[in-house]
């Protein structure tokens, strides 16, 4: 399932990459460093505001969908699920709009924050759907509506910002993308739903479970956005966006990959743990973070070495300084959430003991806290990104060492071994190399780096990468034979 998952969701996560720096290298021209600042703030508003009223629903969909055996469960699940959305609906967006109404901001960014939390209840319905997919193996479909709201965000955004909305375009964006898929997914789901009334045994147990993801996924919030908010208190507006653009284009990197893998991971797990019992789980769960090391290791490695062209090609000339120093600390911050987030964090899901993920969480988001009002006012910018690679790195100790206690999640210590190798070649291979800055440069230094740690990657099988590649080949073989 989880091979399954990968090739499946590739499309949709190289159309989410190059989105996602579209809209670094669109944005970071178009909206002023102003704008681009006040859309950063009001995006962690909207993603704050998201987790802490419904992602429980979407944790609770994801994980015990596999679980329901019977048609009227089902029927349970999905109606105790939806109804309880629009409930919610109902009092959240009056309660949101008053304190937006109420809150005392500059005109630009209450705009931004009204058009963010607007969007949050539509953004809910689509996610919903899109973790069921997920849950019963339909990658096409999931890969599909990924797509089309990510390029259709984006093209809404950007024709907004063009029009002079501000830092509420892209966020606009977020809303009315998802808005128009929602006529072609939600019938079918909401159909799944005939005959089930709302459990509220099944929503206890739910929210057990959900609530303590949602918290954990606030305090991620608040772990990967304090940064911003002491930046414009200590600063102003344009050092949050010289901030968000540099971070965005380092995590954006990292995360397109996490996420990607992470789709196909999740539910892979929880099906070998439903279906095959510890065994098998421990057998998934080295495979997958195997890969994980495999592919984001040398990622995070990459977009360090080339943080001073990639910046040059991808951000506006008036960010660019700035982005371009922070850029390697945010790639190391990426992976180590990443590797926090998309599996070790597992272990508190697939254990059903979300409880103590909160606790895990809150190391980090406190330390984060702390680092930043020690670093930014006598650093700026970079005691921010000092800070936030500091603050992930003292999450996934405290991830590993909380997890323990109520699933061991294996640490392929060879592959990292093998791994880091090929990624130091790479390194010394990538430094050697002549620097004349621009397109040509970063186009050098990736290909160059690509094909050195490929090359060693493959000569120390790492991962077990000669092992893949070779049962492709003969598959191949195999097929032009029977053809």
């Amino acid at each position: 399932m989880f091979w399954r998952g990968v090739w499946g969701y590739l499309p949709a996560n190289i159309v989410q990459g190059v989105v996602g720096f579209l809209a670094i290298l669109i944005f970071t021209r178009v909206l002023s460093p102003e704008d681009f600042g006040r859309y950063a703030l009001a995006f962690s508003v909207m993603t704050l505001a998201h987790v802490a009223v419904f992602s429980w629903l979407e944790a609770a969909m994801a994980r015990f969908w596999a679980a329901e055996q019977t048609a009227a469960g089902l029927a349970a699940h999905f109606a105790s699920l939806y109804r309880t959305a629009w409930r919610l609906t109902l009092v959240f967006l009056p309660l949101a709009a008053a304190a937006i109404a109420l809150w005392p901001m500059d005109p630009a960014f209450r705009i931004a924050v009204a058009v963010g939390v607007a969007g949050i209840p539509i953004r809910c319905f689509a996610k919903l759907a899109m973790e069921r997919f997920r849950a019963a193996g339909e990658v096409s479909r999931a890969a599909r509506i990924d797509m089309v709201t990510a390029a259709g965000g984006l093209a809404i955004g950007v024709a907004l910002a063009l029009a002079g909305a501000g830092g509420a375009a892209p966020l606009a964006g977020f809303m009315l993308a998802p808005l128009l898929t929602l006529p072609f997914i939600l019938p079918g789901e909401l159909r799944q739903a005939r005959g089930g009334v709302i459990d509220r045994d099944r929503l206890r147990t739910y929210a057990v479970y959900g609530y303590p993801i949602a918290a954990s996924l606030g305090l991620a919030v608040v772990l990967s956005s304090t940064d911003r908010f002491l930046l414009a208190a200590f600063m102003n507006e344009a050092a949050v966006g010289a901030y968000h653009a540099g971070y965005s284009l380092a995590n954006r990197t990292l995360d397109v990959l996490f996420i990607w893998l992470g789709a196909a991971g999740t539910p892979a797990l929880v099906m070998a743990l439903e279906r095959g019992g510890g065994a098998r789980l421990q057998a998934a769960a080295r495979e997958q973070v195997s890969t994980f090391l495999l592919i984001g290791l040398p990622a995070a490695v990459g977009v360090a070495l080339v943080a001073g062209p990639l910046t040059e090609v991808m951000i506006g000339e008036d960010l660019r300084q700035v982005a371009a120093a922070i850029t390697p600390w945010i790639a190391l911050s990426a992976l180590l959430s990443g590797l926090t987030t998309y599996y070790f964090h597992q272990a508190f899901t697939l254990g059903r003991r979300t409880g103590l993920l909160l606790a895990a969480m809150a190391v980090p988001a406190l330390a984060n806290i702390a680092l930043n009002l020690l670093l930014i006012p006598r650093f700026g910018v970079m005691g921010a990104a000092w800070a936030t690679a500091a603050s992930f790195a003292l999450g996934l100790l405290a991830s590993i060492t909380i997890g323990r206690r109520v699933l061991v999640m294996p640490v392929p210590w060879e592959t990292l071994t093998r791994c880091g190798l090929a990624a130091g070649a790479m390194a010394l291979a990538v430094i050697a190399l002549p620097r004349f800055g621009g397109p040509g440069e970063l186009l050098l230094d990736a290909t160059v780096g690509a094909l050195v740690y490929a090359a060693v990657a493959l000569t120390l099988n790492a991962a077990g990468v000669r092992d893949v590649a070779g049962r492709i080949v003969a598959t191949a073989r195999t097929r032009r034979a029977l053809s």
